[in-house]
């Protein structure tokens, strides 16, 4: 882990070996010490004392912060378990921490390779991207097409599943190729999350992920972070952090760790009933175009089944019409119309209301919570019994 880790002891020691459940609940913590509690809570400091010459880990707010470090090394641990060598950052976004590996290793002159079909903010990346002299190339994240525009490329980015059309590439595949022509290689995990794929085992020199989505997972934190082994481009994301102040604030560092305990939990009983889900939606003739990498047909599951271990709890597919997905999202009982994904509650969106994803009107994308599955389904069925009219 970083130097970070100094200032708050080296943590508690996971066993070999030790379960996804067991280092979600413990990762990060600190040596035990008596009367002490055993996650301590946020540092609220702009400063910190420091006679002397300014040595050590922890001198200004905007550099270091005790509950980061502990953040920092929980997520370092869920995304390479006992690989003392991968650095974690935290930032203040999702889109933080994805501009930081983009604006911290590109400059005038470099191409960089994204998919076409990610995340909606992408496209202002591009923009400001293309505005600083950077060669901007898109492909399609299914049928690793990325792989046709590599040469030459200083930097290729992956979002596996795509968001929100929840195709999966071959990250394996990819990377080597990048690798083989100079890239370094980004993988957005936003959507699997840690315990759904780890990208610095598949070769991936960053795993970058919004914390605001599944990984913290109440709909009430925003945060983000990138994780890598190369120590000269982390030292980079690190600068750029510190230029553009992109920082978490402690209580939301706080939240997040706290969350991060119950993370196999709510991702089990999330992944469940999303394939529970997308079984049923199967039945219904009224819907098309339905996405989820863990049914055994979706022409994803293949590749998905070699990287994933878990699918995610997002399920895409379209209704009829735009007037026709309105009806459904308005009938729903147990879910709210609203943006994001990956929280305890369920939550579906019609996404072509925002712009900028190239979606049918109808296409509904739809985060899985953690109610009773059966609750759930039954909802979700009548929504659309009350919607075909």
């Amino acid at each position: 882990m970083n130097d970070s880790t100094k200032g708050a002891g080296h943590g508690q020691a996971l066993p070999d070996g030790a379960g996804e459940g067991t280092r979600a609940v413990r990762a990060g913590l600190p040596e035990p010490v008596k009367h002490e509690p055993t996650l301590p809570g946020p540092v609220f400091a702009a400063h910190f004392h420091l006679p002397g010459d300014p040595t050590g880990p922890y001198t200004y707010g905007r550099d270091e912060n005790p509950t980061w470090t502990l953040l920092e090394r929980a997520i370092g641990e869920l995304e390479a378990p006992g690989q003392d060598d991968v650095e974690a950052l935290v930032f203040a976004s999702g889109m933080a921490a994805i501009s930081s590996v983009l604006f911290s290793q590109l400059r005038a002159g470099d191409a960089v390779v994204l998919p076409d079909d990610g995340y909606q903010a992408l496209p202002l990346a591009r923009d400001q991207l293309e505005t600083y002299g950077i060669e901007v190339r898109t492909a399609p994240t299914g049928g690793n097409a990325q792989l046709d525009v590599l040469d030459g490329a200083k930097l290729l980015w992956i979002e596996t599943p795509s968001n929100p059309g929840l195709d999966v590439c071959d990250v394996r595949r990819l990377a080597e190729a990048a690798h083989a022509r100079g890239a370094l290689v980004a993988v957005d995990n936003t959507l699997a999350t840690p315990l759904g794929q780890r990208p610095l085992e598949l070769g991936a020199d960053f795993a970058v992920a919004s914390g605001t989505k599944q990984l913290t997972g109440h709909g009430d934190v925003l945060l983000g972070y990138v994780t890598g082994r190369n120590a000269e481009a982390m030292a980079a994301v690190r600068r750029w952090r510190k230029i553009v102040g992109a920082i978490p604030g402690p209580m939301e560092a706080w939240l997040a760790h706290r969350s991060i305990a119950t993370l196999q939990l709510r991702v089990d009983r999330q992944n469940a009933t999303a394939l529970t889900l997308a079984q049923a939606l199967r039945e219904r003739s009224e819907v098309t175009g339905l996405r989820y990498p863990g049914l055994p047909d979706d022409p994803s599951h293949e590749i998905a089944s070699r990287q994933m271990r878990r699918y995610g709890c997002v399920v895409s597919f379209t209704l009829p019409t735009r007037a026709h997905a309105d009806r459904f999202l308005g009938a729903l009982r147990l879910v709210d119309d609203a943006t994001s994904f990956g929280g305890v509650r369920s939550t579906a969106e019609r996404r072509g209301r925002w712009g900028g994803d190239a979606v049918p009107e109808g296409f509904i994308r739809f985060s899985v919570g953690a109610e009773d599955p059966e609750d759930l389904v039954a909802d979700v069925l009548r929504a659309l019994d009350e919607s075909a009219g």
